[in-house]
């Protein structure tokens, strides 16, 4: 009998099983697919376009919004800009033309925040969905010295995560349980944990761009799995290990509220709007520094280390 794939992303075991799979790659790929990888890269003269390309999957309010936020997100941990999107919509039987033109309202409406073009992409409605489903296909573009990558990781070097943890998970559970929210909770709480999506927001774009200027060497966006599973990738892609003091991970007060009423563990809850950032030492306070000054609050958490995978103590409440 086949054993079923749980719902998520596909577990790293498997992943690693379909990578040798592949064929070998043109030698412009210059970031090849693997666990942690936000992206690929192809060499072009003077530059690198950076290519990702994601679903919106978990909710159905404003998916344009995040799918672009989430394609963006992805994009900078390269040190690239977002430039260009295309997207593939499903939509289910019973979609009118006015729901069409609010979520293409949506979509070029996120793409002018982040100077991104929508330049094309496919519609259609079947039966195939009962939700709205979208993918986006973002590319970028950065210049040759200034391409990141996980690679570029030493023993050493310090972790810094930027804003705190589960942002859009805090905003998924109180748009989707708020029915059953309500009858615990004030209004206002609620209403304030559903613009987690905005304030603090799910974006990481401008920070990206911050740091991508002073010497970072990788840069990692936690989503599925939350923070736990993104400090694993960050040390698998790296060839290293993690070394973090879980109480300085920054937790907001809304999320541990959210997290304790549901029996979560905020660790693992779907972590959009943080950035993990990998820099030697002695930029750890400029980062630092610059970060603050923007409004954007940072903290050093971790180092890398010299070992063959992440901590075990790390993961074990996800795996």
């Amino acid at each position: 009998m086949k054993k079923e794939i749980p719902e998520g992303k596909v577990p790293f075991e498997i992943l690693e099983k379909i990578f040798s799979l592949l064929p070998p790659f043109p030698p412009q790929v210059k970031v090849k697919p693997g666990i942690g990888k936000d992206f690929t890269a192809i060499e072009r003269e003077n530059t690198y376009l950076i290519l990702k390309t994601d679903p919106i999957t978990l909710t159905g309010k404003e998916i344009g919004w995040y799918l672009v936020n989430i394609n963006a997100n992805d994009i900078v941990t390269s040190g690239a800009r977002p430039l260009w999107l295309l997207v593939s919509v499903l939509l289910p039987r019973g979609t009118s033309e006015k729901d069409i033109e609010e979520l293409v309202k949506e979509l070029t409406n996120a793409c002018e925040e982040l100077g991104i073009s929508l330049c094309g992409g496919h519609t259609e409605i079947t039966s195939a969905v009962n939700t709205p489903l979208l993918c986006g296909f973002m590319v970028g573009e950065v210049e040759k010295d200034k391409l990141l990558s996980p690679e570029k990781i030493e023993v050493g070097d310090e972790i810094v995560i930027t804003k705190g943890i589960a942002i859009e998970g805090t905003s998924i559970i109180a748009r989707e349980k708020e029915d059953e929210l309500i009858k615990v909770f004030p209004k206002e709480f609620i209403e304030r944990c559903k613009k987690f999506l905005y304030a603090p927001g799910i974006s990481v774009v401008k920070e990206a761009l911050i740091v991508k200027e002073l010497g970072v060497k990788a840069l990692h966006d936690p989503t599925e799995g939350g923070i736990n599973t993104a400090l694993y990738e960050l040390g698998i892609s790296g060839g290293k290990g993690v070394e973090v003091e879980k109480e300085k991970i920054p937790i907001y007060e809304e999320t541990r509220i959210l997290a304790e009423h549901f029996g979560l563990n905020p660790l693992g809850l779907i972590a959009s709007g943080a950035l993990l950032i990998v820099c030697s030492p002695e930029k750890t306070k400029e980062i630092l520094f610059s970060l603050r000054r923007e409004g954007i609050f940072a903290e050093r958490i971790g180092k890398v280390i010299l070992t063959e995978k992440v901590p075990s103590s790390l993961i074990e409440e996800i795996f």
